[in-house]
């Protein structure tokens, strides 16, 4: 489903990009393309999506935050190596 959503928008976005049918054609869709996004069932599904995500960051985000942690304490540890080797020689 999302994918032939994201189709549509794709060949919309480039039907607006090459049209040559002038700036009327251009209002008129982007007046379509408007009315659809302020639609209330277009606006239901897109608050679900972004309650999805942010469930899912909030899920994932100490995960993230670990690994970030770790990763900076290595580099750390390699800086801090290096200083101290180039030091010795």
């Amino acid at each position: 489903m999302s994918g032939r959503l994201m189709f549509i928008a794709g060949a919309a976005v480039g039907y607006v990009l090459g049209a040559r049918a002038g700036r009327r054609r251009y209002e008129q869709i982007k007046a379509a393309s408007d009315r659809l996004w302020n639609d209330r069932n277009v606006q239901k599904t897109v608050d679900q999506v972004i309650d999805t995500v942010q469930g899912f960051v909030k899920e994932r985000a100490p995960e993230v935050q670990g690994a970030v942690v770790d990763q900076a304490k290595k580099v750390v540890s390699q800086v801090t190596k290096r200083k101290s080797d180039q030091t010795a020689a």
